[in-house]
């Protein structure tokens, strides 16, 4: 196990990420701030992606900043 993700802290992609049912593609390397856990759901984060907006992620696309 990796280090604890918090509500609220940094993450950074670990790698380029298609959005599914868009041309656009989030580069490795990109930080976002202020996520929130969600353990409801298959994708254990929500967060706001500067230029593309709010989102759903899974942990194993992201590292902590």
């Amino acid at each position: 196990p990796g280090p604890i993700l918090q509500n609220g802290g940094p993450v950074v992609f670990n790698k380029d990420l298609k959005l599914k049912g868009s041309s656009s593609v989030i580069k490795g390397g990109t930080k976002v701030k202020n996520i929130r856990l969600n353990f409801e759901s298959d994708h254990n984060l929500d967060c706001k992606v500067d230029g593309i907006g709010a989102m759903g992620l899974k942990s194993e696309f992201v590292k902590k900043a």
